[in-house]
């Protein structure tokens, strides 16, 4: 009995070590193109191929900006691509509804806090932490003025017969209509026309000048060290009236009737002069630190105790819009021959289609149907088109992007880019494949989307290497669809593993094209060759690396 167990067990065992072989002959992993060639192994042969591709610039209408995980805000000038400015509608979201103030109530201060992105670099002598900001663009002054909105944000579209939500697009519209300077600009409440981003820490006080409290970066305003100006609400009297003065009235008994009554407030940014220069920096609204603090002091229940402070939080929950502008005019690409250059820019900018194996082949014996006849050579299929098996393995799959120095010289270069599935709006597999540094998004997914290579590291931009090998194989094996691919530049990778789809606005409604979140939220913009460039050296070409059995 001993022995027949034993027997059954090798049985076993060696129906599991064929079927893995089988398994890894029918659907490979991916495998670095320096693990087999002709120099460690006599039966297979490492070779390497340049394929043709369509890539060709296409400017993108207004993009979709509510909902945004990050916003921009200020002006930002860009040598190329000339001036973008981003100005930001958003709501308020009361902290405690039908709020009792207490007796005796009198306003002490008013305080926006909006953190911005930066990071720590040292602590010097004092115990001060001194912050780099990780995401300003530009170090020139700007106008900024901040005004209660009278525009009503809605939760809804009314012309949507399923509750679809309301989309407010970067033209300052809902897409069928204009929201004017009139609706946004209500009561002045404050005004600076040197604004610039500051990054010191953030050092609190009482009012024996001992510090209570450090904090981050963040557009700090005290509204009670307002300028004072004509067409002002001086002081305090604003908030006081709007807020304190309403305990016990509708207007703060329930989250509808605050939204209608306190519709939010319109951060407008505009450049103090001629040529566009200025600052333009992003901002967390979405943090637990983002909000407008009303400190009061009220009566003590006590008769004879002291009077007590306290706070009433408004929150920037609500709804968001961003509004973004830019001129610049961009090429009409070729999507027959592709183009010689492709322009990349973020927000309602531009972006690059990409069609792999669509153009003519480097072989001159090779079929205009160039992904047919790719995938003929790559691997055998039966009848239907199903894969059964591969003649050539794909160690590798990258996809060359160099950029064109001349063009973006003095730009503040995009150091990611991304590539996507345009057809689907979703990532590649190959994205899925690459790990996540969420620490450090600009270190994030490395392997299948490149950063940009810089000439002595510090540099000026050379080239993007994208990584496809995965995306490659699933053509191959798996039978996907050889869709188009969408380029565009990135603020951040990550947001694209769990952020939704963002809408363009087309009045074609059969038209449901979608931009990558990560790409709205940039500024920056580049310049890279296409695959209609007479440079030979920059030209664009999907380059594969494969193992080829001798026999």
């Amino acid at each position: 009995m001993k022995n027949k167990t034993i027997a059954l067990r090798n049985l076993a065992v060696f129906a599991i070590i064929t079927s893995f072989f089988i398994a890894c002959d029918k659907d490979f992993a991916t495998i670095e193109s320096d693990l087999v060639n002709t120099n460690n192994a006599t039966n297979f042969e490492g070779l390497s191929r340049d394929f043709d591709v369509i890539a060709y610039t296409k400017a993108l209408p207004p993009v979709q900006t509510s909902t945004l995980p990050i916003n921009l805000l200020g002006v930002y000038n860009d040598p190329l691509y000339g001036q973008t400015t981003g100005s930001i509608v958003t709501q308020l979201r009361s902290s405690l509804l039908g709020p009792d103030f207490g007796d005796g109530v009198i306003l002490d201060s008013v305080v926006l806090n909006i953190p911005y992105f930066s990071s720590a670099i040292e602590i010097n002598s004092e115990g001060e932490t001194i912050y780099e900001l990780d995401s300003v663009f530009g170090d020139s002054t700007m106008k900024l003025s901040i005004y209660e909105s009278n525009y009503f944000l809605r939760d809804f579209d009314p012309n949507s017969s399923i509750n679809d939500s309301q989309i407010y697009y970067s033209n300052q519209t809902t897409g069928t209509s204009p929201i004017g300077d009139a609706q946004l600009e209500g009561t002045l409440l404050y005004y600076d026309d040197a604004f610039l981003p500051y990054e010191r820490q953030i050092i609190l006080t009482n009012e024996d000048n001992e510090v209570i409290g450090r904090s981050s970066p963040a557009l700090r305003i005290s509204f009670t060290e307002a300028q004072s100006l004509e067409y002002w609400t001086e002081d305090l009297e604003y908030w006081n009236d709007k807020i304190i003065a309403k305990e016990g009235e509708p207007e703060l008994s329930n989250a509808n009737n605050f939204n209608d009554y306190f519709r939010g407030l319109y951060f407008k940014a505009e450049s103090t002069n001629n040529n566009g220069t200025g600052s333009l920096s992003l901002l967390n609204f979405a943090s637990s630190n983002a909000n407008i603090t009303l400190h009061y002091t009220r009566n003590n229940t006590l008769s004879d105790g002291d009077p007590i402070q306290s706070t009433y939080v408004l929150n920037f929950t609500g709804n968001r819009a961003n509004f973004l502008s830019n001129d610049y005019v961009y090429p009409e690409g070729d999507d027959v021959l592709g183009d010689e250059k492709l322009y990349l820019k973020g927000g309602e900018g531009s972006m690059a289609v990409v069609k792999l194996f669509d153009g003519e082949d480097l072989d001159e014996d090779m079929d205009l149907n160039s992904f047919e006849s790719f995938k003929n050579e790559f691997v055998e299929i039966d009848e239907d088109g199903k894969f059964i098996k591969s003649k050539k393995l794909i160690n590798e799959a990258n996809l060359v992007f160099y950029v064109d120095e001349s063009s973006v010289a003095n730009l503040e270069e995009p150091d990611r880019i991304y590539l996507y599935d345009a057809q689907n709006n979703t990532p590649l597999i190959d994205y899925f494949y690459d790990a996540a540094n969420t620490l450090s998004p600009l270190d994030s997914r490395t392997s299948h989307l490149g950063k940009l290579q810089r000439e002595d590291n510090d540099g000026n931009g050379i080239k993007y290497k994208i990584r496809i090998t995965e995306h490659i194989n699933n053509l191959l094996i798996r039978d996907s669809t050889n869709v188009d691919l969408g380029l565009v530049v990135s603020g951040n990778v990550n947001l694209e593993s769990n952020s939704g789809d963002f809408d363009l606005l087309n009045l074609d409604d059969s038209n449901d094209e979608k931009i990558p979140v990560s790409s709205i939220i940039t500024p920056r913009g580049t310049v890279l060759f296409g695959n209609n460039t007479l440079d030979d050296e920059k030209k664009l070409y999907l380059e594969i690396f494969y193992t080829e059995p001798n026999n």
